[in-house]
């Protein structure tokens, strides 16, 4: 019967994704062509140059909210040059307030949420899933990120490209450069799937070349993208950059009588085999310029999950992407609880929050026809903490029919034992944007994996499948998936294991035209997880949101409330806080939540206020959250945050408290400062990381980061003993042929 129903559920998605649109067609895709430049341009965003003027406009831009297909309330001009080595964009963005113009960011890869922005993708395969992503807002910060599986959006990738901006009193104009060198695509393919979005955040009004849909959710969707001809004659030269590094460190540990300088060489290396396929390699790598983890005080059961924040893993991440995690929950749903990746880069090179270092490292990342490729072998150093190790992975994807691929992955290698562990299994992904002949998503995604680990057999796989429906006025979602009691992923990740989950979920999301309502959020979802050991069950989850209106100025307000019902059954005591724990037992609670205020962030003053109350595991609990920024656009930003946990429980009370501050400070797009300071009263550590990055030139950076920490002394007086502090320079050219 399983077999029959999941069969049933692939050609339900396979003829309604292609057989029905035969009978709804698609609109046609949008067109423009790139026009040769004649002349030499400078990019200094004045778009004043004689080639601007031979090129034609590519058409308005559309709508897509809040007033879906209508016309944009301000104009846009946008042109396409390109000469044999860059693609041009020049940007004519009219604005009728001008002083109104919002601009709250100009450090890179900085959130622009909150800011008017030009956003461009380019899928220069036209396969309709992948593509290269740029944006800046009237400051000309710098943007940049891969889409892959047609929307998710990998922001942490970083390349060589331009961008100026210049205010008007007509509005803003921007002017892109964006070398062919840092793109891959087929050569002579003189076809490129193209989309360009404009946003005006006063207005909460987003307007797009093509795709203009409310359930084209995600612009880096390229599935909706239009067309760019024009561009058959490129090359990407030799395909070969270099970028050697100087890095040194000054540690001052307190362990230690005095502090130990260090310095080494190295380099990162990129070579393109072929247009569509690149080798990356790392030498004697260095991540002193990493952002630290924000704190995290974990009150539950299970592991928490921290971002990989180090550039080498994070370039081309999404084509190590697996369906284990299923598609993202819309809407206000949280995540399962249950997440599983089979390889998971933060357990190569960190070993107890503590870096090994990486002597070598060689990805290599792309496409070979309709198949997507990925290989990384890593070589870590002998340490005190670790031997010498070697992490191999190894990914492969056969994409059809635009959206859907069926897949594999292996893993070799294990961080803390010598023994022998390797993972394995495959995946499927079947998505349409054209459901039962309608522009409506549709994604289903199945897996199955197996871990083979030295002295462990039996019980060590992992499977199970997911029904996604992510569109704007309703999405649901359904999930299953068992994690068996000896399924372990050296080097990927288990929140928790020995259980099956079962998740259903709802959202209703509809756009009144009252109140100055932009859209209101209904969220339904029931978790309930079984125990595989007996068949016992572990815990069930139901929450509802019951009200949650964003208004078109920006802000958001949750009142009367969010419901959250929780069933949990504890079969071993649960240490929850120090000294404090719940014994053997079934425990039924009943939370709500009203999120008071999250107003607009382009604001200059802005701030969030979360409450949450009622029953606790045996007892009850309160948690604050809380935050206010202040802002002196696009330079400035200063905020404090808070969250913290007041528990009153009969087997003993805690409180769990997170302080956060940041000072950022931009000179310009391409020097930026920024300072964190977290504190929590679990570790009692107070810790301070200052950052500077400064682009010398694109490509060219040098990095300076500071870190100092103390930690709380015991006794009644708040007093603080210094830890070690580190400090590290890291200085990077880029060489290109």
């Amino acid at each position: 019967m399983h077999r029959t129903a999941w069969l049933a559920l692939v050609a339900l998605v396979t003829c309604t994704g292609e057989g029905a649109a035969q009978q709804a067609p698609a609109e046609a895709r949008r067109t423009a062509v790139v026009t040769t430049a004649t002349s030499p341009l400078s990019i200094d965003g004045v778009l004043d140059e004689a080639a601007w003027a031979t090129a034609a406009p590519i058409g308005e831009l559309v709508q897509r909210q809040p007033r879906v297909g209508e016309a944009p309330t301000e104009r846009t001009v946008i042109r396409l040059l390109h000469d044999a080595d860059n693609l041009y964009v020049g940007v004519q963005a009219y604005d009728t307030e001008p002083g109104n113009i919002v601009a709250t960011q100009m450090e890179r890869d900085a959130g622009l949420g909150s800011d008017d922005r030009i956003e461009l993708v380019f899928d220069t395969f036209r396969d309709q899933s992948n593509a290269f992503y740029f944006a800046t807002n009237p400051a000309g910060t710098y943007v940049d990120g891969i889409a892959f599986i047609n929307g998710d959006l990998n922001s942490e990738w970083d390349t060589i490209w331009d961008v100026r901006t210049q205010r008007t009193a007509e509005g803003w104009t921007a002017e892109f450069a964006i070398p062919f060198k840092s793109l891959n695509f087929p050569e002579g393919q003189s076809v490129w799937g193209f989309n360009v979005a404009r946003t005006i955040s006063r207005k909460l009004e987003e307007n797009r070349w093509s795709g203009a849909r409310l359930d084209v959710t995600r612009f880096a969707q390229v599935s909706d993208a239009g067309e760019i001809s024009g561009l058959g004659a490129l090359t990407q030269g030799k395909g070969l950059d270099i970028r050697p590094f100087l890095a040194g460190r000054r540690l001052d540990l307190r362990a230690a009588d005095e502090a130990t300088y260090l310095g080494k060489p190295g380099f990162n290396l990129f070579y393109n085999f072929t247009p569509s396929l690149k080798l990356s390699a790392t030498v004697n790598t260095d991540f002193g310029e990493t952002e630290v983890d924000a704190r995290q005080i974990n009150l539950s059961r299970f592991s928490v999950l921290f971002p990989e924040r180090r550039q080498f893993f994070l370039e081309d991440a999404g084509v190590f992407s697996f369906a284990s995690t299923g598609p993202t929950p819309a809407a206000g749903i949280p995540g399962t609880g249950a997440e599983v990746f089979p390889f998971f880069s933060r357990q190569v090179g960190l070993l107890g929050g503590q870096e090994v270092p990486i002597d070598v490292g060689v990805k290599l990342t792309g496409k070979v026809g309709q198949t997507d490729v990925g290989f990384l072998d890593v070589r870590t150093r002998d340490v005190a903490i670790s031997d010498a190790k070697n992490f191999v992975i190894g990914r492969v994807r056969q994409n059809f029919s635009q959206q859907s691929y069926i897949g594999a992955i292996f893993t070799d290698g294990d961080p803390t034992r010598s023994a022998s562990s390797r993972t394995f299994g495959a995946d499927v992904r079947l998505a349409t944007a054209r459901f039962l002949g309608r522009p409506r998503n549709l994604v289903v995604n199945a897996y199955a994996l197996r871990s083979a680990n030295e002295g462990v057999s039996g019980k060590d796989a992992s499977y199970g499948f997911s029904v996604a429906y992510p569109n704007d006025r309703y999405s649901a979602q359904f999930v299953m998936r068992e994690i068996q009691e000896n399924f372990r992923p050296a080097i990927g990740f288990v929140q928790r294991g020995n259980v099956r989950l079962l998740r259903a979920a709802f959202s209703f999301n509809p756009r009144p035209r009252f109140l100055n309502l932009q859209q209101m959020f209904h969220d339904f979802y029931y978790t309930r997880f079984t125990s595989l050991a007996n068949n016992q069950l572990v815990s069930q989850d139901f929450y509802m949101t019951l009200l949650d209106w964003h208004v078109r100025t920006g802000d958001s307000f949750h009142g009367m409330l969010d419901l959250n019902v929780v069933n949990e059954h504890l079969f071993a005591p649960f240490v929850i806080s120090p000294g404090v724990v719940l014994p053997v037992g079934e425990y039924t609670f009943t939370r709500f939540r009203s999120n008071l205020l999250t107003s607009a962030t382009r604001r200059r003053v802005s701030g969030n206020f979360t409450v949450s109350w009622g029953d606790y595991w045996s007892g009850t609990a309160e948690q604050v959250q809380a935050g206010i920024a202040f802002r002196m656009p696009p330079t400035l930003t200063l905020s404090v945050n808070t969250n913290q946990t007041f528990a009153t429980l009969p087997e003993g009370s805690f409180t769990a408290r997170i302080f956060t501050a940041n000072a950022n400070y931009a000179v310009s797009a391409r020097l930026s400062f920024s300072n964190l300071v977290q504190y929590d009263n679990r570790s009692e550590n107070l810790g301070w990381q200052s950052r500077v990055r400064w682009t010398l030139r694109p490509g060219d950076d040098l990095f300076v980061s500071f870190n100092q920490g103390w930690i709380r002394e015991d006794g009644e007086d708040v007093r603080f003993r210094t830890e070690d502090n580190r400090l590290a320079v890291k200085l990077q050219y880029a060489f290109r042929f």
